[in-house]
């Protein structure tokens, strides 16, 4: 098994003529959870779009698993999510969404009343995500990243609309991913998060 989940070497990517990632390189091992911090505009987001191969590198290399990532099913049965602006089925309520989730994977880290129960949207279950409050929908795009079966884990921003408290449980949900033997890089704003990332994995925050 390769000591390397993520490799990127020389990375550059300039979007309209600027740069917005300028000769990156990073290393991310099995088991590691990176937090990558900075200001808005200091790429975080673009790094995560490049390790999901939905952004093109304007030079250097990205590696995934060993290889480039690519936009196939395998790529993806091991790669979960969580962007800035999920896509939600109209009419479909958050439990729907759940299990649609659960039924396109042989297996699932939990059930779906569990995911529910977990991330606070028992009351809510019923409800489609426009009728959601942005917090809610925020737990809702992160059950579904969570409650499905991956090796690397994706997060944009995962305490965006938080309150204090489920961005306490939210450490501890990622470090069980961690403990399972997955691999997470996760951009933030939120230094407490950042911080509690590093007790997760000592090695594994990145500014």
């Amino acid at each position: 098994m390769s000591d390397t989940i993520i490799s990127t070497r020389d990375l550059t990517v300039e979007l309209g003529g600027n740069p917005v990632l300028r000769d990156m390189s990073l290393t991310v091992a099995p088991g590691e959870v990176v937090a990558v911090v900075g200001p808005n505009g200091s790429g975080k987001s673009t790094l995560l779009r490049c390790l999901a191969g939905l952004q093109p590198v304007t030079s250097g290399e990205v590696e995934v698993f060993g290889a480039p990532p690519s936009d196939d099913a395998r790529f993806w049965g091991r790669v979960a999510l969580l962007t800035d602006e999920p896509a939600w089925y109209p009419g479909l309520t958050a439990r729907e969404h759940l299990e649609l989730m659960a039924a396109v994977h042989a297996t699932t880290r939990m059930t779906v009343e569990a995911a529910l129960e977990v991330f606070a949207l028992v009351e809510r279950a019923d409800a489609t995500p426009l009728n959601l409050s942005t917090g809610q929908r925020q737990r809702l795009a992160l059950a579904a990243a969570l409650l499905r079966p991956s090796t690397l884990l994706l997060l944009d921003e995962p305490e965006r609309g938080l309150d204090a408290a489920f961005r306490t449980g939210l450490t501890d949900l990622l470090a069980d991913y961690a403990n399972e033997g997955g691999t997470i890089v996760m951009a933030t704003h939120d230094q407490a998060l950042a911080t509690s990332a590093r007790q997760i994995s000592p090695s594994g925050v990145t500014a």
